[in-house]
């Protein structure tokens, strides 16, 4: 009576497929999605700079003002030798339009007429130039008031004020950089043979892709692990592999709303490229890897058990993806292995 051990206790999962999503955490660099540098577009004295340093601006905000005397005076001698070429055109018109009626009466050489004609035509040019004039004066003066170029945050101001700022030195002096960082940009690299196979696999129709759309779905994870509260979308892949460490380029792009995220920073992406349809997710204690194969413990319905060859597509957390070896419904044994010998039978909880 009574002889021998009670059949041990294990943990099973009845398992049970459905879509999986295929994530890939790969390390990424942040980067602002609009870059500008404010550079003098004109000479002169730095008078005052306007902003704070580290704040956000606006687009057209001011920023710096420029000595704007010598423009100032520019514009009026520009307006004033306009005003004469007008004044020139005037009496050159009406010498025109007199001599016309005396030339047919011959009170006037057909010399003489053309003349007039020819210096009306001349007249009519200087006020051209001299409205071009004008108005290259006026924005040599708008210049002198130095605005934001893009909306953004900018850094600090790379002049002070009495510093002799000048257009022509390589493009203009350096006055302050203005970034975008939201949203911001990340750059990821992928090995070249990941996206190969995934291309592959998508093309023969064993996945499908993301959501069923073009953009895969990004999601940055922080130094402690937890994901940031924004989610991206990948713009696009690159069309050439680096030679020299063999890998793609991705970018992806990222709401950085209130500017929690810096550019420069190093991230790590999971990126939700593709889906599989009819996948299970294991635990990855319930898998046996070896050099035979992947295999895992099955329940029967009896209580005994038996080992089981599976096919794994991948890993998704701490879970194996897997594709193939097991039906709907079936148990297999997630933890107890060490209290049992194949073929014995186990009391399931």
């Amino acid at each position: 009576p009574g002889g021998g051990m009670p059949p041990p206790e294990v943990a099973v999962l009845a398992v049970q497929p459905g879509t999986v999503h295929l994530t890939t955490e790969l390390p990424g660099r942040l980067e602002a999605s609009r870059v500008a540098q404010v550079r003098a577009r004109v000479t002169g004295i730095l008078q005052k700079r306007v902003f704070t340093e580290g704040s956000d601006v606006k687009a057209g905000q001011t920023l710096f003002r420029i000595d704007a005397a010598p423009y100032e005076a520019a514009l009026q001698s520009a307006q004033a030798q306009l005003a004469q070429a007008q004044a020139q055109l005037a009496q050159a018109g009406a010498t025109a339009t007199r001599y016309k009626p005396l030339v047919a009466a011959n009170a006037v050489s057909q010399q003489e007429y053309d003349a007039a004609v020819a210096a009306e035509k001349a007249a009519q040019a200087q006020v051209a130039a001299g409205k071009a004039a004008v108005r290259t004066a006026g924005i040599n003066l708008g210049y002198a008031t130095v605005a934001a170029p893009i909306s953004g945050r900018i850094g600090r101001a790379l002049v002070t004020e009495g510093a002799l700022v000048n257009q022509q030195q390589d493009g203009g002096t350096a006055l302050a950089v203005v970034q975008q960082i939201d949203p911001l940009y990340i750059n990821i690299t992928q090995s070249a043979n990941q996206v190969l196979q995934l291309r592959e696999a998508l093309a023969a129709g064993q996945l499908a892709r993301a959501s069923g759309a073009e953009a895969a779905k990004v999601q940055v994870l922080l130094d402690n692990g937890q994901p940031f509260g924004q989610s991206g979308r990948l713009l696009f892949t690159d069309l050439s592999v680096d030679p020299a460490t063999g890998e793609v380029s991705l970018r992806a792009e990222l709401p950085n709303p209130g500017g929690r995220l810096l550019p420069g920073m190093y991230v790590r992406v999971r990126i939700e490229q593709a889906q599989v349809e009819g996948a299970i997710l294991l635990p990855q204690q319930a898998v046996t890897r070896g050099s035979q194969g992947d295999s895992v413990l099955v329940v029967a319905a009896d209580g005994s058990v038996a080992p089981r060859p599976i096919t794994i597509r991948g890993a998704q957390g701490q879970h194996w993806i897997v594709t193939g070896g097991l039906q709907p419904g079936e148990q297999v044994m997630v933890e107890g292995a060490m209290k049992l010998m194949l073929g014995a039978k186990v009391v399931k909880p």
